[in-house]
């Protein structure tokens, strides 16, 4: 493999859902990365660490999640951008580090192929039943941002939009691929570095003396400086002051939290990442995400065939949920048929948004598998009715 010195790895291959991912991570500048073997994730750093010296990375194995999770955050602080890797009982146990980068607006990245689960479930087969994990699995409020690709091609576009997005909110991104979309295999093809829109950290221009680490601009977000550039911040998981030091009262609390939150205001309205489809004339709209999305296609143009105005609504950012999007259509389809690899998380969002002004009917699949088009079909014809 050859790389141009950006470690674009460019033009058309033939690679699975983990090592697009790699791929992307690369292309978007990442140059640490700490992980422990999980199937179905490992394949992502496993590529990593073969091609990270070849740019000018590290790569580090650590003894558990816990210590992965944490060890990337210092890298970020350290300058570099910055991911993780994992799967079910690893994302679990990573939680409480993605709750301390949230508060600290540590821009890092977290891959998780989902798997069956509970415990250690499924390990090399299918399922989407971290979704809700991954916006409330640490404690507290906080925002994070999920993006959810549904083929090899969008494990690496994605990617490197996760990492452009946690750069320019300052939060911890979760890429939220399945079992199925890390393994299958298909063509993906990787444009010139030139080619690649990339977001840079946001470093401050302001002299030492009077720079505050967490003193937010008119978008809500810090700028960011670099240990060891001569500022003296402080970083801590306890609600802080604008320098970053410790302030637990009532009203640093309420304005902190409200801000983490608030920063991320344009991706839940105007800026929310998805894919649609028939939706001018649809009764039943479609909304599903990840591979549960490619078998939904299958049933959504039967559905077409028969004569049944179905459209679709395909989740790529899932969090923050595109929650106006689904309010907008609620209040002119009849229903909303959601499919998903568990037995019930994303759908009960598409419920809250659709405020009883139309049917939200749930498709649920325990994982192991992937749906049957004919199930799915089903569901949209019923709704119909």
């Amino acid at each position: 493999m050859q790389a141009d010195p950006k470690g674009v790895l460019t033009g058309v291959h033939f690679i699975d859902g983990d090592h697009a991912c790699c791929e992307g991570t690369l292309a978007a500048g990442a140059r640490f990365a700490a992980g422990y073997p999980i199937t179905p994730s490992t394949e992502v750093v496993e590529r990593f660490a073969s091609r990270i010296p070849t740019v000018g990375g590290i790569f580090i194995q650590m003894e558990d999640e816990l210590a992965a999770s944490i060890a990337i955050q210092g890298a970020v602080w350290g300058g570099a951008k910055a991911f993780t890797v994992t799967s079910g009982p690893g994302f679990s146990l990573m939680m409480e580090h993605i709750g301390y980068a949230a508060m600290t607006e540590t821009p890092c990245v977290f891959v998780n192929v989902q798997r069956g689960g509970p415990s250690t479930g499924l390990p090399t087969l299918p399922a989407q039943a971290d979704m809700m994990q991954a916006r409330w699995g640490s404690h507290g409020d906080y925002g994070v941002i999920a993006l959810c690709p549904n083929s090899p091609q969008e494990c690496f576009d994605l990617t490197i939009t996760g990492f452009n997005l946690a750069e320019e909110f300052r939060v911890p991104v979760m890429m939220m691929l399945d079992e199925c979309v890390g393994h299958m295999t298909e063509k993906v093809v990787i444009p010139e570095a030139e080619e690649i829109e990339i977001t840079p950290r946001r470093y401050t221009k302001l002299p030492p003396e009077e720079f505050r680490l967490f003193q937010p601009q008119a978008d809500k977000v810090p700028d960011m400086v670099r240990a060891g550039d001569g500022y003296r911040f402080h970083v801590t998981g306890l609600t802080h002051d604008e320098r970053g030091y410790p302030s637990m009262n009532v009203d640093t609390q309420d304005r902190t939290v409200r801000r983490l939150l608030e920063k991320l205001d344009p991706l839940a309205n105007g800026r929310a990442l998805c894919d649609t489809e028939y939706l001018d004339d649809a009764e039943v709209v479609v909304v599903s995400y990840g591979i549960t999305s490619r078998v939904a296609q299958r049933a959504l143009q039967q559905a077409r065939e028969q004569g049944i105005r179905a459209g679709r609504f395909r989740i790529i950012s899932a969090w923050p949920f595109p929650e106006r999007r689904i309010r907008e259509l609620a209040g002119r389809v009849k229903a909303f048929v959601v499919p998903e690899l568990n037995l019930g998380q994303m759908v009960h969002e598409v419920e809250r948004a659709a405020q009883g002004r139309a049917a939200v009917i749930p498709v649920s699949h325990a994982g192991g598998g992937v749906h049957q088009p004919a199930t799915i079909l089903k569901a949209i014809v019923e709704a119909a009715r």
